[in-house]
C-alpha cells in the first residue's frame, strides 16, 4: 500500500477514488510518571510510536476493506493529555491507483 500526504503519486494516476479513511488509536495503558526526565521522554516516545503504528495500521486495513491500494493527502493529529494519555488520529483519502 502507498502511503503518501501529498494528493498525487508521482509515477501513478488515480483511477479511482473510493472514500475517506481514518485510523485512531489511544495508548491504553496510562504512562507512569517519573522523576527522571530523560526516562520520561523516552517513554512519550515509545508510546508515541507504537500508538502511531496501530493508528496507521487501522487507516491501511479501513483501506483494504475499500480495494484501495493506496492512500494520498494523509493528515497525522497527535494529542498528549494532561493525563499523559496519548491520541493519534490519521486521516486521508483512499484510492486506486496504476
Amino acid at each position: 500500500m502507498i502511503l503518501t500526504t501529498t494528493n498525487s503519486i508521482e509515477g501513478f494516476k488515480i483511477l479511482e477514488y473510493k472514500g475517506i479513511v481514518s485510523g485512531i488509536s489511544v495508548n491504553a495503558q496510562k504512562m507512569t510518571m517519573t522523576f527522571n526526565v530523560e526516562k520520561y521522554y523516552e517513554g512519550v516516545g515509545v508510546s508515541m510510536s507504537q500508538v502511531k503504528e496501530q493508528a496507521f495500521q487501522q487507516l491501511q486495513d479501513n483501506a483494504r476493506n475499500l480495494n484501495a491500494n493506496a492512500i494520498v493527502g494523509i493528515k497525522v493529529d497527535i494529542e498528549v493529555t494532561a493525563s499523559n494519555y496519548i491520541a493519534v488520529s490519521v486521516t486521508g483519502t483512499a484510492v486506486s491507483v496504476a
